[in-house]
């Protein structure tokens, strides 16, 4: 079975100003979070985040009338669609599993 770890929250950053502020930094450190502020135009460690969002955006938020649906629907419908992501929509890379079902699969979740 793979060993499980814990790994800190890591915080990633555009480079903007603010996220270099010292009373920000401090803040981070105080709640114990990693800043992660790669070199400009390179950011291989937010490269997950940002696909994943891309998908999120095609696939749940664009191309559909969002008029008339208020926050609390929004928020509804948005968890609704993450828990399909992880938990129905299968992956050629992960052997035609869901998220959920990969990791169960390799005694990850239960």
């Amino acid at each position: 079975m793979p060993k499980k770890t814990l790994s800190r929250i890591r915080l990633s950053s555009d480079r903007g100003a603010h996220y270099r502020w010292p009373g920000w930094i401090e803040t981070i450190r105080a709640h114990g979070l990693v800043r992660s502020m790669s070199k400009k135009g390179c950011s291989p460690d937010n490269s997950a985040c940002e696909g994943f969002f891309g998908r999120l955006k095609n696939e749940f938020f664009y191309y559909r009338d969002w008029r008339g649906v208020g926050t609390g629907e929004f928020i509804d419908r948005l968890d609704d669609h993450i828990t399909y992501y992880n938990e129905g929509r299968i992956k050629e890379y992960l052997g035609w599993l869901s998220p959920v079902q990969y990791r169960k699969s390799l005694g990850m979740a239960a």
